[in-house]
């Protein structure tokens, strides 16, 4: 499936010679030939090494809902991330940089490759433009992770181009390169949304969402946003393209989705608030969902049929303490393992008890990487920067709404939710909480909402004993990126220089 370009040796972050690849010009001989090529940046984008279902090491596990309290298996490195003890060497570390690269070099190749296949219609804007997107998602992750990053756009074929293209470029011109990308596909052909039958491929809501995500981080990031400090350019172009993609949706109100939709296998294909999501096939021995079975705990029965032995996929308590009493996405997304050797919270979000599923636990749970919630919030979001308080809080609670929770206004009027959440900044940090835990969103989020300095005193006011066996006290400055992997940083010490504190 897609094109095999990497393969492990030292020439570095896109290694492309692989013998046993096809080649480009032998391989583009047709459309069908584009099609399957495409549909192979997906399925590397989709390896859990890089952006997959249970990516969730690189994401989740290193902020404060989710992380490992096993600090022995597999040397100890999985619990290194949400430790803050991450070290250069790291094996996950490094495989999520080469599975990264290697997406985003199969999308170099497809779209070099497409000026070689003579389309009979109007499917080459449309291929190209969902390779554009995939590959500013791809950069979009990994520039929030390591900060100046290598990039290539066009395929490198030899060991001097690998060379010569392995360094690091500052993050402002990543983003410039990501947003070019993503510009470029909105002016294409891509379908405002996907069909169900073509659900899981890139839409016009899909680059919508994504762009205006781009800009808010950029405007936060980069330009000082979470400072107080930046100007307004990138985050009108953040309004323009969040207000698009809301203003394309296909529903009235969010308050007529359930929630629950969102996670339903039987309405993966119709839920309207979905944007864009990784496909999984049910009962497909390759290509089936494993979030739901492997993150059941032993002696449950809950997400799916196949027993478990082990404690599934840990919640910190700092996250059960954040749901509000009554806040109905608690008891779906997370649950109390009560069985003698768990003893501990575990996810809940993600279901499939299907007799197709089965006891081997072939689960067809799509994963959301985008939804309609994401998309209201980050425009409460945009519009708190804005100082346009009012509208902020209406979008806040279209979301506490669907929820059947309190407006707003109600809440800051409980002393609990008040004390909490004394700002409409925490309100809306912990509505994002609430509302997408398990989706991958928590770690940036943190990273979006505060300068470093400001999430180290975050991190630092919260309870130890919160957080099971890692130890935030660890935390530092340095933590806002991931160092650069040992393999990669002693290719060019130089020109891959690591991240400070490393």
């Amino acid at each position: 499936m897609g094109l095999a370009l990497f393969c492990s040796c030292k020439k570095g972050f896109l290694t492309q010679s692989n013998p046993n690849a096809v080649s480009v010009p032998a391989f583009f001989t047709s459309e069908t030939d584009a099609l399957l090529a495409l549909n192979g940046c997906y399925y590397e984008m989709k390896n859990n090494n890089a952006m997959g279902e249970e990516s969730d090491l690189f994401t989740d596990q290193r902020s404060d809902d989710a992380g490992t309290n096993d600090n022995q298996s597999n040397a100890g490195e999985p619990f290194q991330f949400n430790n803050f003890s991450l070290l250069p060497t790291n094996s996950y570390l490094y495989s999520h940089w080469k599975q990264m690269y290697l997406a985003v070099a199969n999308c170099n190749y497809v779209l070099a490759g497409l000026d070689q296949v003579k389309f009979t219609d109007s499917l080459k804007p449309t291929y190209s433009a969902e390779a554009k997107f995939l590959r500013a998602l791809l950069l979009f992750d990994l520039v929030r992770e390591f900060g100046d990053i290598p990039v290539s756009t066009v395929p490198l074929s030899t060991t001097a181009q690998i060379t010569a293209a392995t360094f690091r470029v500052p993050a402002a011109q990543v983003y410039n390169q990501i947003i070019a990308d993503l510009v470029d596909a909105t002016k294409s052909n891509l379908p405002v949304r996907q069909p169900a039958g073509n659900r899981g491929h890139a839409s016009m809501q899909a680059v919508n969402c994504l762009l205006g995500t781009v800009y808010l981080t950029k405007y936060a990031t980069l330009d000082g946003g979470n400072k107080g400090t930046a100007p307004n350019a990138d985050l009108d172009s953040a309004e323009y393209y969040l207000s698009a993609c809301y203003n394309q949706r296909t529903f009235t109100d969010l308050k007529t989705i359930p929630y629950t939709d969102n996670f339903d296998v039987a309405k993966k294909a119709s839920c309207p608030e979905l944007i864009f999501q990784l496909v999984y096939l049910q009962g497909d021995i390759t290509y089936y969902s494993h979030i739901a079975a492997d993150a059941q705990g032993a002696g449950e029965q809950i997400t799916t049929k196949k027993v478990q032995s082990g404690v599934g996929y840990n919640v910190t308590h700092d996250l059960v303490k954040e749901y509000e009493v009554t806040d109905l996405r608690d008891s779906f997304s997370i649950r109390y393992d009560s069985f003698k050797t768990v003893k501990d919270w575990y996810v809940t979000k993600y279901r499939d008890t299907s007799g197709t599923a089965g006891a081997n636990g072939y689960g067809g749970n799509d994963f959301p990487v985008m939804r309609y919630a994401d998309v209201i919030l980050k425009l409460a979001e945009v519009n708190l920067y804005r100082g346009n308080t009012a509208q902020a809080i209406q979008y806040l609670n279209f979301v506490r709404t669907r929820a059947k929770m309190p407006d707003y206004a109600t809440s800051m009027n409980d002393p609990g939710y008040s004390a909490k959440y004394p700002t409409l900044k925490l309100a809306l940090l912990h509505e994002r909480r609430s509302e997408l835990a398990f989706e991958h969103h928590r770690w940036f989020d943190l990273l979006r909402f505060f300068n470093i300095d400001d999430l180290v005193a975050y991190v630092h006011a919260k309870n130890p004993a919160d957080w099971g066996l890692a130890n935030i006290a660890n935390f530092n400055t340095k933590d806002q990126f991931y160092p650069i992997p040992y393999n990669e940083y002693i290719l060019d010490p130089k020109r891959m220089y690591q991240n400070p504190g490393y």
